[in-house]
């Protein structure tokens, strides 16, 4: 069911309006879901209204856009918007759906004061199967979805080549945000890490530069190269794994409240344990393909996955590097199918970092490539809006570089590595030695962020 296909209004009077209401149990819909929200914590608001759509099997949402930032429209006197969109498959009609949505509105709080102004939430149906349905209560397609970027915009990461009933011949909806003046005020997509700390921006261009420091407590860490761990056994690597970790998520409440912590493992059950413990965000080198739980474990906790391009297992990699199209193409388009892999599973996009994976199934050369070119894979289509970590702190190619054998004093080289991800639009930065490279960092931002 396409939205190209022919159009079939459905009349409101007798019989065929209650037709609306009741849909055939045997043939699911496809319907698009407007999200937004400018009161309290935004992004967690939406989060609620997407788990209360698939509470109940007759709901399920297949895909996510972006969450974007936007400031408000008609009414201005108020907080800035985040907004987004989501593809459901549901068995209800238009006027249930409708039903079903409000009631969301409602069990979540939502009072409306003024007409279009401050809400926690708001839902709306813009797109319903392939159908022009004018009700009482519901206009599809949406009445207003033309003259709004902030509804096309989060629309076209889901269909852009589609066309709306009774739209010009080939006038997609890629072609009606072109269509539109610029805003005053770019949008940008935006990432949640953590309660209680703000979300990246990834397209504002005077943001900061995030860091995230390591703390290694394992003794297989790849800053020098990777060596592959002795035990073999993916059960014993994760029991082993998680006994190195217990003391220090036994220690995490004694940590501050406003800084974001992430767990580096591709093993399920580590990252279930330390979710449990009060880890935020999950970062597996694999991006989810070594333990087929990950993604549904990352999915169900409604937590930030950080999905690393690597090729192989980290003790087959270094003979994974080969590129026939180039590294840039390669690593943008394996990283494309696990961000499908992760969505079908139920990630939502605003929870998904990505990073290229300095080092991992690459060469000296093409990891340098990478840093050259991180612009490119931020514009690959597919993959704009998403936000960038990358680590390129103590590894190989910068000891080849340098010809520094000893990670551990390659402090300049990496501060030049920093600088290049700052530089090529990196959103977060991996680093050992945290308070030099926050120096680096800040000092790039001043030169290319402001």
């Amino acid at each position: 069911m396409g939205l190209e296909t022919s159009i079939r209004p459905i009349s409101t009077a007798g019989a065929a309006a209650t037709s609306m209401a009741r849909s055939s149990a045997h043939r699911p819909h496809r319907a698009f879901i407007a999200l937004g929200s400018n009161m309290g914590d935004r992004i967690s608001w939406i989060e609620k209204a997407c788990n209360a759509m698939e509470s109940t099997p007759d709901i399920k949402i297949r895909r996510t856009s972006s969450l974007w930032e936007t400031t408000a429209m008609y009414v201005l006197d108020q907080e800035n918007f985040v907004n987004g969109a989501c593809e459901i498959e549901t068995s209800l009609g238009p006027i249930h759906l409708l039903d079903r949505l409000q009631s969301i509105e409602n069990d979540l709080g939502r009072v409306k004061v003024i007409d279009k102004g401050p809400r926690n939430i708001d839902l709306d149906i813009l797109l319903y199967d392939d159908r022009t349905i004018s009700h009482p209560r519901l206009q599809v397609p949406h009445a207003l979805m033309l003259e709004r970027e902030f509804v096309l915009r989060p629309l076209c990461e889901l269909i852009p080549a589609s066309t709306l009933p009774g739209s010009p011949s080939g006038t997609t909806l890629s072609n009606h945000l072109a269509a539109l003046p610029a805003s005053p005020t770019p949008l940008s997509t935006i990432t949640s890490l953590a309660p209680g700390i703000p979300p990246i921006a990834s397209l504002h261009t005077h943001r900061n530069t995030l860091l995230m420091s390591i703390l290694n407590l394992t003794p297989d860490s790849f800053s020098n190269g990777p060596s592959p761990p002795a035990l073999t056994n993916p059960l014993a690597l994760a029991n082993a794994e998680l006994a190195r970790l217990s003391p220090f998520l036994d220690s995490l409440s004694a940590l501050p409240p406003n800084i974001a912590l992430s767990i580096d493992t591709f093993h399920a059950s580590v990252a279930a344990a330390a979710l449990d413990a009060g880890i935020h965000i999950i970062n597996d080198v694999s991006a989810a393909s070594l333990d087929p739980a990950m993604l549904p474990l990352a999915a169900s906790r409604h937590c930030t996955l950080i999905l690393m391009h690597m090729r192989g297992s980290p003790a087959t990699m270094s003979k994974l590097t080969s590129y026939p199209h180039g590294v840039v193409h390669g690593v943008a388009t394996e990283l494309a199918a696990r961000v499908a892999a992760a969505e079908a599973a139920g990630v939502r996009r605003w929870r998904i970092v990505l990073d290229p994976g300095l080092g991992f199934a690459k060469t000296p050369a093409q990891s340098i490539e990478l840093l050259r070119r991180l612009p490119e894979l931020r514009r690959w289509p597919g993959l704009e809006g998403l936000p960038w970590l990358v680590g390129p702190s103590r590894k190989g190619f910068v000891g080849v570089v340098t010809g520094e054998r000893d990670a551990a004093r390659r402090e300049f080289g990496t501060a030049a590595a920093v600088s290049a991800c700052v530089a090529g639009g990196a959103d977060v930065v991996r680093v050992h030695d945290t308070g030099e490279m926050a120096r680096v960092v800040r000092m790039a931002d001043a030169v290319w962020r402001f």
